[in-house]
């Protein structure tokens, strides 16, 4: 399973995730600003039912996740992961 890695942005509301062996997607770029915007795409939706998510950009080799303001990253970190190796498995 591949593993994934959290980085730290210029954003202290955002976070690069990138991962080893797989991509996120095949290619291009996907940008979300709300559920709805995502709610045809994937990984998008998925991501978007993680309480606290605002804000997705998924390209092959990394994401950003934004998070809401009061959101606390390690409460969101646990689903995040889940919904991540799950899409870079199947």
């Amino acid at each position: 399973m591949p593993q994934l890695y959290q980085h730290p942005t210029p954003n202290p509301n955002s976070v690069k995730i990138t991962t080893d062996g797989a991509s996120f997607i095949d290619s291009g770029l996907e940008s979300f600003g709300s559920a709805s915007a995502a709610a045809d795409h994937p990984l998008g939706a998925a991501l978007f039912g993680v309480p606290g998510v605002e804000n997705v950009l998924i390209l092959p080799a990394f994401l950003t996740i934004t998070r809401e303001p009061g959101a606390q990253w390690s409460a969101m970190w646990p689903a995040i992961q889940a919904v991540l190796e799950a899409h870079v498995v199947a």
